[in-house]
């Protein structure tokens, strides 16, 4: 299991690299971060309706912690909620506001910066490959159906059985986001390649 996390080389991928783990955030590292969280919003309005809407929010997070990093993923993702807290129209539906973070659904939007932060901490910890980055998003997802279902479960008050709601609420999205995963995945890795993106 070890060696599935581990990196050949850490010297190999600058962003696995502890002496960089620490230093200052630059002019583009903030530019990058601002235009992954509009990346996120513009995914954010992609909707397939629903009691959870289907939307390629997730698909955005994904693409935005592999190509930059923990550190800078997790900062884009709390960008984003942020402006929706403000009330900037950037939740699923066009919506924002503390209402939302506030209602039913609002704790899958708590838990993409659960999935983040988890994200940022493991991979410093353990300086994973890009094979291993693949899978700890996989665990990291998990995470944030644990937040949001259980949020959605306080919030209704019960009314539903916890097997109701997972039923509704995780059950369906597995499939689409595991391929919305493999997908950001690859896109990231292409993204790298021509363009030299974005290494901390």
């Amino acid at each position: 299991m070890k060696n599935m996390f581990l990196s050949q080389s850490h010297a190999a991928d600058p962003c696995a690299a502890p002496k960089n783990c620490h230093r200052r955030l630059s002019v583009r590292d903030l530019v990058y971060c601002a235009l992954m969280a509009d990346v996120i919003a513009a995914c954010a309005w992609i909707t397939v309706p629903a009691v959870i809407p289907f939307t390629m929010q997730s698909f955005a997070i994904f693409l935005t912690l592999y190509l930059l990093g923990g550190r800078r993923g997790t900062l884009s993702t709390a960008i984003y909620v942020f402006l929706g807290a403000v009330g900037v129209p950037v939740f699923s539906g066009f919506r924002g506001g503390a209402a939302v973070l506030l209602g039913p659904t609002g704790g899958y939007i708590w838990g993409f910066i659960l999935l983040a932060c988890v994200y940022w901490l493991l991979e410093k910890k353990l300086g994973v490959s890009k094979g291993g980055k693949l899978f700890l998003m996989a665990l990291c997802q998990l995470l944030c159906y644990g937040c949001g279902t259980l949020w959605f479960y306080l919030t209704c008050g019960g009314s539903r059985g916890f097997g109701a709601i997972l039923a509704v609420c995780v059950i369906p999205f597995i499939i689409p986001d595991l391929l919305k995963l493999i997908l950001a995945f690859g896109l990231s890795l292409r993204l790298t390649h021509c363009f030299g993106l974005i290494r901390e």
